[in-house]
């Protein structure tokens, strides 16, 4: 990043290749949808190339990054188009090794776990998706969020018990 930051454009193709693939799942958990999620990790991409000089080079590129993406679904989000659809119930997950019974099992609670992190409010559902899904860490989070490492640990931890309560309201049991 500090040879695209100093005018080397030509470089960004690698930070491109090596990022695109984690944006669009960041933006894919947002949204639940794949076409959006390409758009949107594209407009970051260039975002990046039109906000290069604001990179600082002492600072975690990937957190940059991230805040650069947020910035582009809050602005996406805005403009109406930010909706979350109900994810698509049929793509579970799968194992090979597992008896078909508890392949069915597998695949409706990772069906509910979708539709519980669908439910919950933008703002929890970001921070459990950098935490859990990217592996960013809580300082990383916390540069993105433009707030303090202990804010993030109680952002995370409280979204983390919303989206258990989801998840067993929406399998009919009590979390416990």
């Amino acid at each position: 990043m500090e040879a695209v930051r100093a005018g080397e454009t030509g470089r960004l193709e690698e930070l491109f290749d090596r990022y695109r693939q984690p944006l669009c799942r960041y933006f894919l958990h947002l949204t639940f949808d794949r076409a959006t999620a390409e758009d949107l990790a594209q407009e970051t991409f260039f975002r990046v190339l039109k906000y290069r000089r604001s990179y600082q080079p002492e600072t975690s590129f990937r957190a940059w990054l991230y805040q650069v993406g947020r910035n582009v679904f809050h602005d996406h989000a805005s403009r109406g188009k930010g909706e979350v659809a109900m994810p698509d119930e049929t793509r579970g997950l799968r194992s090979l090794d597992a008896p078909p019974d508890r392949q069915v099992e597998r695949n409706e609670d990772s069906a509910l776990l979708r539709r519980a992190l669908a439910a919950l409010p933008r703002e929890k559902r970001e921070v459990l998706l950098m935490s859990r899904y990217l592996d960013l860490k809580y300082e990383e989070i916390a540069s993105v969020l433009n707030c303090e490492v202990g804010t993030v640990k109680v952002r995370v931890y409280r979204a983390l018990r919303e989206l258990s309560d989801r998840f067993f309201a929406l399998r009919g049991e009590r979390a416990s």
